[in-house]
């Protein structure tokens, strides 16, 4: 039951091409500063080793532009003819440059042309005339663009919107979308057609909503330009790769996504092995169905904005309670209650429900799965919970299929998720689990998961649980950390910087901390975060309490302990 199928057309990247059939393409970004010709080419070449087809290098003025053809010709003298991307943010002069030098430009609407004026509402023709401001400027690069073959990716993020797209459509997904469109429509006027689109957040439920709507605009519109998807700073290690695994993955799932980023704070040639993982079964099965119109029939839920299933209350489950985390074996380790990680409930060798410690019995539940016919289970269960038992060889549409025909029939018994992950690594559930469980999740259509391996320990399958649901956005357990993958706009190491941050505040449930590394995309991307680490300058740190910057241009060595007082200052400071 993929939603959209989308059909994209194919856009000539180099000797690259992306789109349509073609596999799902794979690209990350050097994090090296780009005036330093050895350092960026090494890493560029480490990136394409592991598996990189796009490297993405940013273009924060002219002089960084013009250099990007040094950085090219040393690296097809290495023999290395990967096509290259620039980034580019405030610089339409950049853009020209690069544009003349590389194989695709990508360019922000909201931070390139169409600049803040401090203004909250547009008239009609107010808003007009700034477009046409808008198609004069952009007319020198796409004319370029077409001379010298370059493709060009619009990519709106959330957080980055220009205010008089602000003033129209607000911080959405609507925004977003619009903010693509409309240059894009511009584009097609000046008869440029070379484009890739992309909605990137770091909200999961964002993304992907934004991305849908993206997709069922165009096909309404009989637009089919490449999509280009992305989880904006997911953050490192497990977490990292859960969050980016929860977006990515159900789009894909979904039929949307030509091209994609895994963006984690390490060094880039990291992202590239969970990148493949992610796309090896949708590589293998890319076979998508020519579609003029969106493909959503009567799904039972609304795919572009989160409402919650509508379930009576089971014991812990149901309702407008969190969804919870179930896993196997009474034997289970108990660790204290403060790491957040026991599970809400164990099940014994019957199938039981009880609390970790024993002292309370948790609600009936009786299987189902989404290959047989379940019609007259609903005449028995009024007063259990569902558990829709599959294994990871059933396509999780299934499953968001059965539990549409129960809402068609106003069920309101609680479901929960249990997955069956036979024969995976630690590593590969980590990505499968994020992506099967974030489909369900974020569409509020289940009210739990309850993963299984028989090569996974259980501690480690509660863990991922909880994760799984913190990077949905579904429930909040423990510190979630909002931090860029780094760029050569980066003047500081924010990796080691994150690593710092965490050690001393994840103890801290339910805050979110943003660790960016410039303030390019930094304050909007992070604006639903309570308080921001953001690089202002060569080891100089701006410190924020959400949008609002409260301590400027701080030693980078003492501003992680200015952070803290910050977070103590706010009354948000818990002792370990």
């Amino acid at each position: 039951m993929s939603l959209f199928n989308y059909q994209s057309r194919v856009i000539q990247i180099g000797d690259l091409p992306v789109g349509g059939h073609y596999p799902i393409r794979i690209q990350s970004m050097t994090s090296t500063p780009t005036m330093d010709t050895q350092a960026t080419v090494e890493q560029s070449i480490r990136m394409i080793e592991a598996g990189c087809e796009y490297v993405r290098i940013t273009a924060q003025g002219v002089k960084e532009a013009e250099h990007l053809a040094v950085i090219k010709k040393e690296l097809r003298k290495r023999g290395y003819t990967t096509p290259l991307i620039a980034d580019i943010h405030y610089q339409p002069k950049a853009a020209e440059i690069a544009a003349q030098c590389v194989e695709k430009v990508r360019i922000n609407p909201g931070n390139y042309i169409d600049r803040n004026k401090g203004k909250a509402e547009y008239t009609e023709s107010e808003f007009q005339a700034e477009v046409e401001k808008i198609r004069d400027r952009i007319k020198p690069l796409l004319r370029i663009c077409k001379q010298y073959g370059t493709a060009l990716r619009i990519g709106s993020n959330h957080g980055s919107l220009s205010e008089r797209i602000l003033s129209r459509y607000g911080d959405t997904p609507l925004g977003m979308v619009e903010s693509a469109l409309e240059f894009v429509r511009i584009c097609e006027d000046l008869s440029f057609y070379n484009i890739v689109l992309s909605m990137k957040a770091s909200s999961v439920k964002v993304m992907v909503q934004a991305n849908r709507l993206l997709a069922k605009k165009m096909m309404e519109e009989e637009r089919n330009y490449p999509i280009h998807l992305g989880v904006t700073e997911a953050g490192d290690g497990e977490d990292g790769r859960i969050k980016s695994a929860a977006g990515i993955g159900p789009l894909l799932e979904d039929g949307i996504g030509d091209t994609f980023r895994v963006s984690l704070t390490e060094d880039p040639e990291y992202e590239i092995p969970v990148a493949l993982s992610i796309t090896k079964k949708f590589n293998q099965t890319k076979e998508r169905t020519k579609a003029s119109s969106p493909v959503v029939q009567s799904p039972g839920f609304n795919p572009f904005s989160f409402t919650k299933r509508k379930t009576i209350r089971q014991g812990l489950i149901g309702n407008s309670q969190p969804p919870v985390v179930i896993v196997n074996s009474q034997s289970f380790i108990k660790k204290d209650r403060k790491t957040g990680i026991l599970p809400d409930y164990i099940s014994t060798a019957k199938n039981i429900l009880i609390i970790p410690d024993g002292s309370m019995v948790g609600p009936e539940v009786v299987s189902f799965d989404a290959t047989n016919d379940n019609e007259n289970i609903l005449n028995d269960v009024c007063d259990s919970v569902l558990v829709l038992d599959t294994n990871v060889d059933l396509p999780i549409h299934e499953s968001r299929k059965t539990i549409s025909g129960l809402i068609e029939k106003k069920s309101q018994i609680p479901i929960i998720l249990k997955r069956n992950f036979k024969g995976l690594s630690k590593e590969d559930l980590v990505l499968k689990a994020a992506s099967d469980c974030s489909f369900l999740l974020i569409d509020g259509l289940i009210d739990g998961i309850w993963l299984e391996s028989e090569t996974v320990d259980l501690q480690s399958i509660s863990e991922i649980s909880f994760g799984i649901l913190q990077a949905s956005g579904s429930r909040i357990t423990k510190t979630e950390y909002i931090a860029c993958p780094s760029c050569g706009r980066t003047l500081f190491n924010i990796q080691q910087a994150l690593s710092k941050i965490k050690e001393r505040t994840n103890h801290l449930k339910g805050i979110k901390i943003a660790v960016m590394g410039c303030i390019v995309n930094g304050p909007g991307e992070m604006a639903d975060a309570d308080f921001g680490y953001v690089g202002a300058g060569p080891g100089k740190i701006n410190l924020y309490k959400g949008k609002l910057v409260v301590k400027k241009n701080v030693n980078e060595d003492m501003a992680v302990d200015e952070l803290i007082d910050l977070i103590k200052s706010h009354g948000q400071w818990i002792d370990k």
